[in-house]
């Protein structure tokens, strides 16, 4: 076995769009993921994980910052992401990485930071600072589509060739081509490496690759979770939307989670042929390994498709970690909840610089190591998600003052055996998931009802933004609050 070094090398993994209960290790009826299996059984997998925002802009500025929407405020694909926050990819560097990109991180650049010609305006699908993107995977997939066209393929619409997919082998899938080039750069690497793999499957559009296309039989998906009954009007819209509404035959529904299952399945394949590499190259015990989501997908749950609204198929998500250095907890699952602004102060801390101020989330370490976590940890994921973009996407609204778009937000608190979620608008639903799983069944009990209510204003008091806030300007210069720096002189009571 391989020396654990002290700097290991780190490997980031985004499955876009992949639900948590898509593994065959949580459980899965009928999707199989050995290379995911067998990751859970060196690391630790993490049971209720949640992305805190969709669709894949805010997912990933969560991830990303490790700070909740309520506070980067990026609410739809295209929000510019403020230059002033931290990120994965700068910490990485100041850990004394070269942090590389293959796919896409899905933010857009700040506009105060570039000229009114840039070209990065025009597109929302811009790359996090601090990344070296050197495969750039964005909905052109114009590396991809390049590769196919040298191989025979004559399509000219990405669009048309992802949907496509079944129709091709696997060794031409967008999967494949992505891991090779990681592949290649990795075997090129004589240093320590942080390497992010944003891969783009399980993303719709619903088609799997090559034999995965027929991997599963849709006779054999479960069904989804039904529609409600007692429905929020939020809800109604989401239904009478072509792009979210779920085919109303059962033979379809079934249909589409064959392509999903089997998409996933085929990434997991992918991820299969990188740890190997990883390992042949006697890298493994030096390789730290995260893979998470930035969001989930409805799947035909609630009768829906997608990613959207305060249902938990659309956010809770897969997380496992392996830590080189902590394989003591190989195979455990942590059942406490865990969400994505997490990730950020877990790399930081595996990397051994300081957890920005910033964060929302709390380190993983401690599950890591089979230690007790060092606060009282949360007792509810929480989750938002904002539909500005639905009703009023492009141009010039009343404002600053009016703060109607505000309204048309929500956020959820999902505990152990309730979901709460809060409309911007001032209504509310309360679930009671812990008899039914289906969330046909609302809370009636005004004092559950009201402590949920009161732990989500906690909830914002607790998360509101802190990076200077522990700061004093005193008369020996700054300290910090409480003062505890032996360079201030003397501390004058507060004015």
């Amino acid at each position: 076995m391989t020396a654990v070094t002290a700097r290991p090398n780190v490997l980031f993994i985004t499955l876009d769009q992949f639900r948590a209960d898509s593994l065959s290790c949580a459980g899965h009826s009928l999707v199989r993921t050995p290379n995911l299996d067998a990751l859970a059984a060196e690391g630790v997998r993490f049971a209720r994980h949640y992305s805190q925002a969709a669709p894949c802009a805010p997912g990933r500025a969560a991830l990303y910052t490790g700070t909740y929407q309520m506070n980067n405020r990026v609410v739809a694909n295209g929000t510019p992401l403020d230059d002033r926050f931290d990120n994965v990819a700068r910490a990485a560097r100041r850990a004394g990485y070269e942090p590389a990109l293959f796919g896409y991180t899905d933010q857009g650049v700040d506009p105060r930071t570039v000229e009114r010609d840039d070209p990065q305006l025009w597109n929302w699908e811009g790359v996090l600072p601090g990344f070296d993107c050197l495969l750039n995977l964005d909905e052109r997939y114009e590396p991809w589509m390049q590769w196919l066209r040298s191989a025979g393929y004559t399509g000219t619409d990405p669009d048309e060739a992802l949907a496509t997919e079944n129709e091709r082998p696997a060794s031409q899938s967008i999967s494949t081509f992505m891991t090779d080039r990681m592949i290649d750069w990795i075997g090129e690497q004589s240093q320590p490496w942080f390497l992010h793999a944003s891969y783009l499957r399980p993303h719709p559009p619903f088609s799997a690759a090559g034999e995965y296309s027929t991997m599963y039989d849709p006779l054999d998906c479960p069904a989804p979770l039904p529609i409600l009954e007692h429905r929020h009007p939020l809800y109604d819209a989401f239904l009478a939307q072509p792009i979210a509404a779920a085919p109303a035959e059962r033979a379809d529904v079934a249909a589409v989670q064959a392509q999903y299952f089997g998409m996933i399945s085929e990434v997991d394949a992918q991820l299969g042929r990188l740890f190997a590499v990883v390992r042949g190259g006697g890298q493994w015990d030096d390789t730290l390994v995260i893979v998470t989501s930035d969001h989930g997908e409805q799947l035909g749950d609630q009768g829906l498709l997608q990613k959207l609204g305060f249902f938990e198929s659309s956010y809770h998500v897969l997380n496992i970690i392996s830590d080189p250095h902590s394989r003591t907890t190989a195979g455990s699952v942590v059942e406490e909840f865990t969400e994505n602004v997490d990730i950020l102060p877990t790399l930081c801390e595996l990397m051994e610089v300081p957890v920005p101020a910033q964060c929302d989330g709390f380190p993983l370490t401690p599950f890591l190591r089979g230690e007790v976590p060092p606060v009282a940890w949360r007792t509810a994921a929480t989750y938002e998600w904002d539909w500005r973009y639905l009703s009023i996407p492009y141009g010039d609204h009343d404002g600053p003052w009016n703060r109607q778009l505000e309204r048309q937000h929500l956020t959820v608190r999902r505990s152990a055996d309730q979901a709460y979620v809060q409309f911007g608008d001032g209504s509310w639903r309360c679930f009671d998931l812990g008899t039914d799983q289906t969330w046909q069944t609302e809370v009636s009990d005004p004092a559950v009802v009201l402590a949920h209510a009161q732990a989500m204003l906690v909830w914002r008091s607790a998360h509101t933004e802190r990076t200077l806030t522990g700061m004093l300007l005193r008369d020996g210069g700054i300290g910090r609050w409480p003062a505890a720096s032996a360079s201030v002189a003397k501390v004058s009571s507060p004015s």
